[in-house]
């Protein structure tokens, strides 16, 4: 059975549903779900202490909030907190005029927040959420939640005071600065309206995505963290051989998934890590991973980032900051060195992103070549090599 965490006056499962990877009919994206293998999942995870199931407006192509409420509409109401997410990250401005599109059947346009939570509350059939958040709160969504017409911010906290949002919160993959920023803006201008956030980090972000700086945000402004993507979409479970090999010589019987969930453990501010179970196998392995608290050790997550090391060549950089003292650029160097770390394990979506809503002087085309950064550098870093072989990868 899966052990619970106190989450403000509630019992939260440790180890939470997430509903974006749920079985489906074929492997292409927006296929549709296989319902008897997907309410098996549900099941299983109900049955075995699960009670916090995470879904949103476009996980499977919009069908993964009418599943997972029909799913729960079969236990008690009282025995379930369901999350889903408003997607303003995902509203563009047409003619002056944001609007949301997409992800919906009767392929409908919103321009109205309170439309869109109206539509989502009567796909999942719920009269509310128990968690609802603002999606990805970024660098290129940051407007649009601030933007005072849209009132996106209003709306939500109206929405709480009707009963409708039990807690609000925040989803991010952005950056550290970013999401401090936003909670600054928000604590001006409405005071301390988040419950919690949600994050992507494990021990691989820790330092690619700079993850533990972003749970050290979220710590320093008592929001309990919700961690997403504990083992980075699968790739913690499916690491090479030398990896794997450093591990077994720790722990033999131990996954490579169940050394990335061990880590989090060892997190006090993690309250519950969403898994994006897609079969049986999976359910059952997490359920008895998180039917025990069993953290890693400190000697244990050096291993981790040794691991890390063999799977990544990482640039050193510490964000000592002294390089940018002499940058006549002005760029922001370590924030670009862990960009080229992510971007030399993988180029994904939010690294694009990222570098889309860069300023054209902040990015590292931009960077001269001048070397004035080298010699304070104190990890020895060639910082103009890497930012040109960043700008080539960025133009390839």
């Amino acid at each position: 059975m899966v052990l619970k965490k106190p989450f403000k006056e509630l019992q939260l499962s440790t180890l939470g549903m997430g509903c974006m990877r749920l079985p489906a009919t074929s492997r292409n994206w927006g296929a549709p779900i296989d319902n008897d293998a997907a309410m098996k999942i549900i099941d299983y995870a109900y049955n075995n202490g699960v009670n916090f199931f995470d879904t949103s407006w476009f996980y499977h192509n919009g069908d993964s909030e009418r599943f997972i409420g029909e799913a729960l509409k079969r236990y008690p109401r009282d025995t379930w907190y369901l999350s889903s997410k408003l997607a303003g990250m995902m509203m563009q401005n047409v003619n002056g005029r944001y609007q949301l599109s997409g992800s919906n059947k009767d392929n409908r346009i919103f321009y109205n927040p309170t439309e869109i939570f109206e539509y989502q509350a009567q796909r999942c059939g719920v009269d509310y959420f128990d968690f609802y958040m603002l999606h990805n709160v970024s660098e290129g969504s940051y407007d649009i939640y601030t933007d005072k017409g849209l009132g996106i911010i209003e709306a939500m906290l109206k929405l709480k005071e009707a009963g409708h949002i039990k807690y609000f919160g925040l989803s991010s993959h952005g950056r550290a600065d970013t999401i401090e920023k936003f909670l600054l803006h928000t604590r001006q201008h409405f005071g301390d309206i988040f419950d919690f956030g949600m994050i992507q980090i494990n021990y691989m972000d820790w330092k690619l995505q700079k993850a533990g700086d972003k749970y050290d945000v979220l710590t320093k402004y008592n929001l309990p963290v919700i961690a997403m993507e504990p083992l980075r979409g699968g790739t913690l479970a499916r690491l090479n051989e030398k990896a794997n090999g450093q591990m077994k010589a720790v722990r033999p019987d131990d996954s490579q998934a169940a050394w990335a969930f061990r880590h989090l453990q060892s997190l006090d501010n993690i309250v519950s890590v969403l898994s994006g179970m897609s079969d049986l196998a999976q359910i059952q392995e997490n359920v008895t991973l998180f039917g025990k608290h069993d953290p890693t050790t400190p000697a244990e997550d050096e291993m981790l980032q040794q691991v890390l090391e063999s799977i990544v060549d990482l640039v050193p950089c510490t964000s000592c900051d002294y390089c940018m003292e002499n940058c006549p650029q002005k760029l922001d160097i370590p924030m670009l060195l862990t960009m080229f770390n992510e971007a030399g394990y993988e180029m994904g979506w939010f690294l694009q992103v990222a570098l889309k809503n860069l300023k054209e002087h902040e990015k590292p085309t931009a960077c001269t070549l001048c070397g004035q950064c080298v010699p304070v550098c104190p990890q020895e870093i060639d910082i103009p090599e890497i930012l040109r072989r960043f700008s080539k990868i960025i133009t390839e």
